[in-house]
């Protein structure tokens, strides 16, 4: 008979059921994966029914047509639950993706000048670093000398301080404007004030093109 030729160790694997996909993936031990000497344990209507051996556990639980769920692996004992599993993964990842939406994530937008930038298109890029504010973002101003532009950086200063100015209260400094090789920039963040609102601030309306351009 094959139980006599197999080693002890292989069969006790083999009547273990395969473990749920889901479990793996959340790493959370039911039914018969648990493997603590003695487990605390909650009914499925929050009531403590004391510290037992886990088959006890399980066994109150499949009488119930339930789960028997480790929710505190690391307390001593560990803390498991009778309950439906299926329903309490719906519930987790429910209130995981809940969580995930209260996170903003802060992205950097870059807004590009140019030392020759005439008055329309600085308001243009003005009015994207507003906007870009507004819904929480953080903006990366960056102006690019060429040749012999490197001459005249004062002119590229000029521009980045006029924008920092320009935008106000709807954005704070984080870096003050400083060169990396041939490149001028500034690093501007939402400021709390702009942040509050749920609302996002009307865009201002770019100034016609019919507008004088700045003397280079």
């Amino acid at each position: 008979m094959q139980t006599h030729s197999e080693p002890q160790s292989a069969l006790w694997r083999r009547l273990i059921p395969p473990i749920d996909k889901r479990s793996a993936k959340s790493f959370i031990r039911t039914n018969e994966r648990i493997r603590a000497r003695e487990v605390r344990v909650i009914d499925e209507n929050g009531e403590q029914l004391g510290v037992m051996a886990p088959f006890e556990a399980l066994k109150m639980a499949r009488e119930r047509s339930l789960d028997l769920v480790e929710i505190s692996p690391n307390a001593v004992p560990p803390v498991c639950k009778i309950q439906d599993y299926g329903k309490f993964l719906y519930e987790k990842d429910k209130s995981d993706r809940a969580a995930r939406k209260k996170q903003k994530i802060i992205t950097i937008k870059e807004v590009k000048f140019s030392v020759t930038v005439d008055e329309h298109d600085y308001q243009t890029k003005k009015n994207q670093a507003v906007r870009f504010l507004g819904e929480g973002d953080k903006v990366k101003a960056s102006l690019r000398f060429k040749g012999r532009q490197m001459a005249h950086r004062d002119l590229g200063y000029k521009i980045i301080n006029r924008l920092i100015v320009d935008i106000g209260d709807a954005g704070q400094v984080e870096f003050m404007p400083r060169m990396e090789g041939t490149t001028l920039h500034a690093i501007l963040a939402p400021s709390k004030k702009e942040a509050a609102p749920a609302k996002k601030p009307a865009p201002v309306a770019p100034v016609p093109s019919e507008s004088a351009p700045v003397q280079a």
